[in-house]
This record gives C-alpha cells, structure tokens and sequence, in this order.
C-alpha cells in the first residue's frame, strides 16, 4: 500500500473512532439524563445512573484525545502540502482538545454537587440541585464555545485538501464551508439561543462536509498518481 494511502486510511478510521463516541457522550446521554428546567428530576436521573453519567465523562474526555490523534494524523498526511496551514489547523485542534478537557470540569462539579455529602452539607438538597444544574448549564455553554474551534481547524484543513491534489476539491470547499457553518452555530447559540435547534437542522447538510472526508479516507484512502512504467530501450552495439 502506498504511505499516502495508508496515512489517509489510518486518518480515516481515527475520524471514524471520534465520531462514534461523540454523539454518545453530547447527545444521547444528556437527552437520557438531564431534563431541561427541572433540577430535581436531573439530579434524580444522574444519580440512578451514576454509571452511565460518568462514562459520558469518560467518553468526553477519550473523544478530545482521539481529536487530537486524528489532528497529528491529518498533519501527516498534509503537511507536504503547505507545512504552516498544516501547523496552524493542528494548533487549533490542540486549542479546541484543550477548551472542552476543561470544560469536562463541570460536568464533574454537577456531579458532586448531585451527590452532596462532606462539606456540602452546608446546602440543602434543592440548592445543591440547582448550582448543580447551572455547571451543567455552564458545560452546555462551553460546548458552543468549543464550536468556534470545531470550525476554525477545518477553513486550513479544507484549504489543505483543496491543494494537495489526492484527495477531491470539492471536499475542501465542502469543508471551509463547514468551517463557518460551526461559527454561526456558535454566534446563535451565543445571541439567539432559541433559535440554535433550528439552525442546525437548517445546517446538517453543511455540517455532513466531515462525515463525506471520513467516508473518503476509509474508502478511497487518496488518489496517488500512476507512474508510467518504461521499458528501457536496446540498442545494440
């Protein structure tokens, strides 16, 4: 197999890996979980499955480092394209890994405030409840944080694509367009929150540019030019 090609596949299935366990941990789970509005039915949901609630963490916490494993293997895969886009998305990847490890904290302080005990005891039960709710509030808002850079990494990803020749153009374009289809998710969520559920189902097919390079890398790998083959004439003396 040619390195090119492998170095697409290997990228292909990290790509793969990171988007099976994303929608679990950032939308089944909490859809499961939390009730919106309602801190003591959440608090009562976490709490009987504690287990499930802590592999969403869990989960999250895997996911940003499968990002940053499928960054360093698009890297490769690119930099012989243009090294300082290729530098400059793996930057922004490591920076979006670095804002949602962080964000991870309040999931895990909804968590113990859920569970009280110690020197939370200080609050009752309902108030516990409700900060609670407001650092699973807090996470939800971090996400759409998050979402800025969930766009940025691929305008030079896509760009990169664009010019590398064995990957197809309109999957680069596909991508820068994505790129900003995550920022203006990020902008409604930030100015008009109640309109950002309509504005994702009005962007899915913007926001599939991702899901179209994965099925690329894992089918096709790349396309690596043909070498001619000549026979070398001969001549006699």
């Amino acid at each position: 197999m040619h390195p090119t090609v492998k170095a697409a596949r290997t990228a292909g299935f990290i790509y793969l890996s990171m988007i099976i366990v994303a929608p679990f941990c950032l939308l089944y789970i909490p859809s499961k979980l939390i009730v919106r509005g309602n801190a003591a039915a959440t608090a009562d949901n976490i709490l009987a499955h504690e287990t499930l609630f802590r592999l969403s963490i869990f989960g999250d916490l895997i996911g940003q480092v499968i990002f940053i494993c499928l960054g360093v293997a698009l890297y490769r895969l690119l930099r012989d394209v243009n090294k300082t886009w290729a530098l400059l998305m793996l930057s922004l990847v490591l920076t979006s890994a670095a804002v949602c490890f962080l964000n991870v904290l309040n999931d895990v302080a909804a968590l113990l405030l859920f569970r009280g005990g110690e020197f939370l005891v200080v609050f009752d039960k309902p108030q516990r409840d409700a900060l609670a709710m407001l650092f699973l509030r807090l996470y939800n808002h971090g996400q759409f944080i998050a979402e800025v850079f969930w766009g940025l990494w691929l305008f030079p990803l896509g760009l990169l694509i664009y010019r590398s020749g064995f990957i197809p153009r309109f999957i680069g374009v596909w991508l820068m367009i994505n790129c900003f289809g995550w920022l203006l998710l990020s902008f409604t969520a930030l100015f008009f929150h109640d309109s950002y559920n309509a504005m994702l189902g009005y962007l899915q097919p913007v926001l599939f540019g991702e899901m179209a390079l994965m099925l690329y890398l894992l089918i096709k790998g790349a396309k690596v030019p043909e070498l001619s083959v000549h026979s070398p004439s001969l001549v006699n003396a």
